[in-house]
C-alpha cells in the first residue's frame, strides 16, 4: 500500500520532516542568536503581556501557546496541574482543550487569586473545568488538595509557573515531579530568564543566575533518568519564554 493511502503513515513521515527541520534550526547559530536577540529586545515591551486566550490576559508568548495545545491535544491528560493562576488565560486555555478533548480538569494554585481574577475565570464560559485553590503551591495542605482532585486519573501533567526564583522553583520540582505520570509532561516556565539581562523595567526578585532554568538544572542532576528534556519541543519554538523548559517523564 501506498504511505499517501495509509492517513497514520503520512502523519509519521510528515511529524518525522517536522523534527528534522526543527533540529536544522535548532542548530543553526544565526537563527539563535537572532532568537535570543528579538526575545530579549520584546521583553523591554512586555510583548508576552500583549495576548490573550478566549479574552482572558494569557501572559505568554503565542509560540508558548501553540506548543501548549499541541502538547495537551497529543498526549491527552486527565489532570492538568498548574502553579501560578495570574490573570487566567492560562487556565482557560487548558480547560477548553480539555474541553474539546472531552475529559479531564485543571487544578491551578496561586498564593493570591484576586476577587476580580476569580470572577472573571469563574464566569468565563469554558471554566467548568477548572478547580481554584489559594495558597502556597509548596505547602502541604496546598499539595494534599491537588492529590485528592488528581485521585485515580491515570494521565498527569504539571506545568510550574509561579515565583520565579531558584530555590522556589527547585522546590516545587522536587513537590511536583512524583505528580507527572509516565510519558506526560511537565513545564518549567519563564526558563528564559537566565539569558535576559537584569529587568531593570519591571524589577524581580529572580533574575541570571536565580531563577527557573539554574533550578531545573539542578533538578535535573538531582535526579537523571526520571524526565527527558523534549528535544523537539524545545528545538521548535522561538520567541519561547520556556526553552528548555519541555519536559516529559519517562
Amino acid at each position: 500500500m501506498d504511505h499517501l493511502d495509509n492517513p497514520a503513515d503520512d502523519r509519521l513521515e510528515f511529524l518525522q520532516a517536522q523534527r528534522l527541520l526543527a533540529a536544522r534550526m535548532s542548530s543553526d547559530p544565526e537563527v539563535r542568536a537572532l532568537d535570543v536577540a528579538l526575545t530579549t529586545a520584546s521583553d523591554r515591551h512586555d510583548y508576552s503581556y500583549m495576548w490573550r486566550w478566549l479574552g482572558l490576559p494569557i501572559i505568554q508568548m503565542p509560540t508558548d501557546i501553540v506548543l501548549m495545545q499541541e502538547i495537551i491535544w497529543e498526549n491527552r491528560p486527565q489532570v492538568i496541574v498548574e502553579t501560578g493562576v495570574a490573570r487566567g488565560g492560562s487556565v482557560i486555555l487548558y480547560s477548553s482543550m480539555l474541553r474539546l478533548l472531552g475529559e479531564g480538569k485543571v487544578v491551578a494554585v496561586d498564593i493570591d487569586i484576586r476577587p476580580h481574577n476569580r470572577r472573571a475565570i469563574k464566569e468565563h464560559p469554558v471554566s467548568d473545568r477548572v478547580v481554584l485553590i489559594e495558597g502556597s503551591s509548596t505547602s502541604p495542605a496546598v499539595l494534599d488538595e491537588i492529590r485528592a482532585e488528581i485521585g485515580d486519573a491515570r494521565r498527569v501533567m504539571v506545568v510550574l509557573d509561579s515565583h520565579h526564583s531558584h530555590e522556589h522553583v527547585l522546590r516545587e520540582l522536587r513537590l511536583y515531579a512524583p505528580l507527572v505520570t509516565p510519558g506526560q509532561f511537565m513545564i518549567v516556565a519563564d526558563t528564559l530568564v537566565e539569558e535576559l539581562p537584569v529587568q531593570e523595567h519591571r524589577p524581580r526578585p529572580w533574575g541570571p543566575g536565580d531563577n527557573p532554568k539554574t533550578a531545573l538544572d539542578a533538578f535535573l542532576a538531582e535526579e537523571p533518568g526520571v524526565f527527558d528534556v523534549d528535544k523537539f519541543s524545545n528545538d521548535k519554538v522561538l520567541l519561547s519564554s520556556s526553552r528548555g523548559g519541555y519536559l516529559r517523564r519517562r
